[in-house]
């Protein structure tokens, strides 16, 4: 255990430069992270459950494309001041809630699609000596208290890196980094090895890293001394391999549900599951799903879905 470090996390790193092909041709000019989850952006819930974590700082990995994130979280004066005409009171609050007064947002340009390591490494300047946190947006994670705040919790007792882990089928591990371990307490486990995609017959197991992480400032040091992969890419497992040699790093099974919103069908699961609770669209959506008898899908439909 590391007693050298911040007893609180008040920085979080948002790799956002990824060009989203899965979602191909809507991200040709817009970013993934700017999909909508009924009113609001992925890259808002990502952002929205930091702040709930008691982070401040944000910093945003940015590449090509990405500049609708900028403006998401810039003031909108001429927005502002028609809403406020128009007296629209909750529409004007929803819009000056997206970027509180004592949030500070920093973006800073990943150059070349170098994979998510080398996305890190682009913060450092920035994230300095702290231990920071690391959030994916298009894993969109909800839990009755946020995921990255039961992270801080665990991290203040532990002071040491810490990555949010669940179990995924052994067909599915050459899709993720792959931990195994000592159980520590409770949901936490001791990693003693990390690997990433590894096949299903090589798995050290099936607990999957997924898009939250908490990472000890040394973890740059580590990333620099990794030799690049397929298509000159750093990856961060290989560089957490190499902390876990000097450092206590640990798993987390977080409380929640998770959402795979950079695939269609995970994203599409968000899309209706929030829609279900929604304050505003919740009961009339609820309604319509269960009076929903039939598919739409007839064959004129498909060709325009194909063409």
């Amino acid at each position: 255990m590391r007693n050298c470090h911040s007893k609180t996390i008040t920085k979080a790193v948002f790799p956002i430069a990824g060009l989203g092909t899965r979602f191909l041709p809507v991200t040709k000019a817009s970013p993934k992270e700017m999909l909508p989850i009924v009113d609001k952006p992925l890259i808002q819930y990502a952002v929205e459950e930091a702040y709930a974590a008691g982070i401040r700082q944000m910093i945003f990995v940015t590449g090509r494309t990405k500049r609708a994130i900028e403006d998401h979280f810039d003031a909108a004066h001429e927005l502002e001041s028609m809403l406020e005409y128009e007296q629209k009171q909750q529409l004007l609050d929803s819009v000056r809630n997206v970027t509180p007064d004592d949030m500070h947002c920093v973006y800073v340009r990943q150059a070349s699609a170098l994979g998510l390591g080398h996305a890190i490494l682009c913060a450092e300047k920035i994230v300095g000596d702290d231990d920071f946190a690391v959030i994916l947006a298009d894993d969109l994670m909800m839990g009755e208290t946020p995921v990255m705040q039961q992270m801080i919790d665990q991290y203040q007792q532990q002071q040491g890196s810490i990555v949010a882990v669940q179990d995924v089928p052994r067909s599915q591990t050459n899709l993720y980094g792959i931990v195994s371990g000592n159980e520590s307490q409770g949901a936490l486990l001791k990693i003693n090895q990390i690997v990433e995609k590894p096949l299903p017959s090589d798995a050290p197991g099936t607990l999957a890293v997924v898009g939250r992480y908490i990472l000890s400032a040394s973890i740059f040091d580590e990333l620099k001394k990794q030799q690049p992969g397929i298509h000159g890419e750093i990856q961060l497992t290989d560089g957490i391999a190499s902390l876990l040699k000097k450092e206590d790093v640990f798993s987390y099974r977080f409380n929640g549900r998770r959402y795979d919103c950079g695939s269609k069908i995970g994203y599409l699961q968000a899309v209706v599951d929030l829609a279900s609770c929604h304050p505003e669209v919740g009961e009339s959506f609820n309604h319509w799903l269960a009076n929903k008898v039939e598919s739409p899908c007839t064959e004129v439909f498909k060709q325009k879905q194909v063409n």
